[in-house]
């Protein structure tokens, strides 16, 4: 029988005992046999014991006695009962929770998505991720976007070009609106991971040196924006309208994709330009 709807409390007990029941005790260490085991898999008091909760607690969570678990506890559940990163996921939304991604920042480009990068030329595109720190980009997007490719990692941020870099400070036609909406998607993203310290150093150093950053970050606006326009001048090509599309690949949720098309014929005809230096 199908449920209309999804019952989160009865789902999480039969997938916790049912994950509990396909472990082998033999990986733990334990002997198959101990005690004449009837069932296969962990006894609950062994999965308390590695989740470090009480069997109590395991009792009444895989009979749907109304437990709603702390990120914590399912995070430790999910240690003991050795999910996959997809059943993992899956457990922090039976349990209405919001995991932690710490293990998950992304620092370097998955190989793969780099790859995709450099194949979508002549479109200009680049991966970031949720701090704004550029990971990779294609021929095009290095000519749309002057001088970034040639900074030190530490400097190839999206923000902190906009913000400090010198010759990026005027790139944008609508200055004041495409700050905005990096600082909206900052304080989601800040919310979002608020064990990354290397974004708080980010938005603590556009606070203390940049007083526009510093006015519209008190403003408390919130929002990801992962599409629109943006218009800039380029040194070489002039004025150049791009739409913007972010696309988020499900297995790596921590790098965006960004791919620019020309606006217009004038937009198109300037890139074209750029792509065939």
């Amino acid at each position: 029988m199908i449920p209309g709807t999804v019952d989160a409390t009865h789902e999480l007990a039969v997938f916790l005992r049912t994950r509990r029941e396909r472990l082998d005790p033999r990986d733990f260490g334990l002997p198959a046999r101990r005690q004449a085991r009837r069932t296969p898999g962990l006894r609950r008091e062994e999965v308390a014991e590695l989740a470090g909760v009480s069997t109590d607690y395991i009792v009444r969570l895989e009979q749907a006695r109304g437990l709603r678990p702390s990120a914590e506890v399912v995070e430790a559940l999910a240690r003991a009962l050795r999910l996959t990163p997809d059943e993992r996921a899956h457990l922090f939304g039976l349990a209405r929770q919001r995991p932690r991604s710490a293990d998950k920042l992304a620092t370097v480009a998955e190989p793969m998505l780099a790859q995709l990068v450099a194949d979508l030329s002549p479109l200009p595109a680049m991966l970031m991720n949720h701090r704004y720190d550029i990971l990779a980009w294609n021929s095009a997007m290095a000519k749309l976007l002057p001088t970034f490719d040639t900074l030190p990692p530490q400097q190839r941020n999206a923000m902190w070009l906009c913000l400090m870099h010198p010759e990026t400070r005027d790139f944008y036609v609508d200055r004041e609106r495409v700050v905005r909406e990096g600082i909206a998607h900052l304080r989601t993203a800040w919310a979002a991971h608020p064990e990354d310290q290397a974004l708080t150093d980010l938005i603590t150093q556009c606070i203390t040196h940049d007083q526009e950053f510093a006015r519209l970050w008190a403003e408390r606006e919130v929002k990801v924006n992962g599409r629109g326009r943006k218009t800039m001048r380029h040194p070489e090509a002039g004025v150049i309208a791009v739409h913007f599309e972010t696309l988020t690949p499900l297995q790596d949720p921590d790098q965006l994709l960004v791919i620019y098309r020309a606006a217009d014929d004038e937009s198109q005809s300037a890139l074209d330009r750029l792509c065939t230096r």
